[in-house]
């Protein structure tokens, strides 16, 4: 299995290369020359799925016996036997758990495991990177777990000021390891995204400093986040319809590529926030950027959504240069439409899209929580909000649920009246010294600060 760029004209690499480099030197992002077939066992535990599942994807570049050494030591970080449980909602209706992980949120799945291949390949090449991210939230904490034991790696983790939860901030600051800094931008998740990818694109500071990166521009992260598609369809048979709560699209993404594997998924639906960029693009062929507004659900309020470049390769005929130009063009203008016929074949068979503002999301977390006693984050309750209005008789649906409601206190505790817990491990979150840095929204100020790490 060989890797090709989204935008045609970065080198080939296999996937240990891909995995170190992050993002395409051309700026794309990397995707498989072909979707392979899901094997045909499915059995076993939740890492030995993994394992099977990433055979294809490796191209040789990590032996089978060490890939499923990395999945059992990874899912042994969470708290449930079934690494990603599903609960009864309503009839008709589950939800799958995707936060039984250390951080309490679903980029565990995909992290826990990346910080563990990362420090396997480095090992091997006697080499050490500078991992550089963006995180609306999740990603950062995540992250940070994932690799503040490895040797190889340091981190630098770039987040909005003021605009992620209390519970989000710490699990970052808190954490004492000396090849970990977080870094507050004075901007949006989207400037925090744009300055990592402006470091990647100077090549120069890239080389020197080895830059790689966790975000989801990062091909392993979405092969990571396929297995519990997989997960869901081996569980509930199929055909099944998927909602998931969404914003920079590598979720769902994964999703996708779940289906193209072979997994009997009917419908993905797309839940959007009030930064509602990609369900207007599912409703109208067309995207285009509008202010990003602060929400209750703040790792969803994005506009410019990286993973979507992958599918819009896909869309494109796997055509480069027509991906570059289109998302050139996206840049200056901030608007990117599709033809009819890419939307007919590409769009209208697997996709729906649905909405919900705040005051939908604490409606929807009172209701949850009043019929049933479960607590929901306000993600997911964007999750579960557009599923209701997309379910239909006789097709299972499952929501996504992607955050612990611990997370997103003030949130919960407003809609049912009942502050959540932090799991035992966190406890103590809230009284733990912090350690940041304030830092403008500028690159030259950002590259300094990475540069004297």
């Amino acid at each position: 299995m060989q890797y090709v760029s989204t935008r045609g004209s970065a080198p080939v690499l296999g996937f240990a290369d891909v995995v170190l480099a992050g993002l395409a030197t051309d700026g794309g992002l990397y995707v498989p020359q072909s979707w392979p077939s899901l094997p045909e066992n499915l059995t076993g535990t939740y890492a030995e799925l993994a394992a099977a599942i990433f055979e294809p994807y490796l191209g040789g570049n990590i032996s089978n016996e060490t890939m499923l050494r990395l999945t059992r030591e990874a899912y042994a970080t969470f708290r449930h036997p079934d690494v990603v449980p599903i609960v009864d909602l309503e009839p008709g209706h589950k939800l799958m758990e995707l936060f039984h992980g250390p951080t309490l949120a679903f980029k565990d799945v995909a992290l826990q495991l990346l910080g563990r291949i990362f420090d396997h390949l480095l090992t091997e090449r006697s080499e050490k990177v500078t991992i550089v991210g963006a995180t609306s939230g999740d990603t950062g904490s995540a992250a940070i777990d994932g690799v503040k034991n490895c040797a190889n790696v340091d981190i630098v983790i770039l987040y909005p000021k003021g605009r992620v939860s209390e519970v989000q901030r710490r699990q970052m600051t808190t954490i004492d390891s000396p090849n970990v800094r977080t870094v507050a931008i004075d901007g949006t998740f989207d400037d925090c995204q744009d300055l990592v990818k402006a470091m990647f694109n100077d090549a120069p500071f890239r080389e020197k400093h080895n830059l790689s990166a966790v975000n989801s521009i990062n091909w392993a992260r979405v092969m990571a986040q396929v297995v519990y598609y997989v997960e869901a369809t081996r569980r509930l048979g199929g055909p099944i319809d998927v909602t998931v709560p969404t914003g920079n699209f590598g979720n769902v993404l994964s999703g996708w590529i779940a289906k193209q594997m072979g997994a009997p998924i009917r419908r993905l639906v797309v839940a959007s926030n009030e930064n509602d960029i990609l369900t207007r693009f599912f409703e109208s062929q067309n995207m285009n950027v509008t202010g990003v507004h602060p929400t209750l659900s703040p790792s969803m309020d994005i506009q410019v959504s990286s993973n979507f470049e992958r599918f819009l390769f896909e869309m494109n005929g796997r055509d480069g240069g027509m991906t570059a130009s289109q998302l050139q063009r996206f840049r200056d203008r901030g608007l990117l439409a599709v033809e009819p016929d890419q939307y007919e074949k590409w769009v209208t068979p697997t996709f729906g899209a649905g909405r919900a503002n705040d005051h939908d999301t604490l409606a929807t977390m009172r209701s949850v929580y009043e019929e049933t006693g479960m607590q929901l984050d306000p993600h997911t309750a964007v999750g579960v909000k557009v599923a209701r209005e997309h379910a239909e008789d006789g097709v299972p649906m499952l929501t996504m649920a992607t955050a612990h409601p611990a997370k997103f206190p003030d949130a919960v505790e407003r809609a049912t009246g009942v502050r959540p817990e932090l799991p035992e491990h966190l406890a103590d979150l809230l009284s733990r010294p912090e350690r940041t840095n304030d830092l403008p929204n500028d690159l030259a100020a950002v590259e300094a600060f990475v540069a004297n790490r």
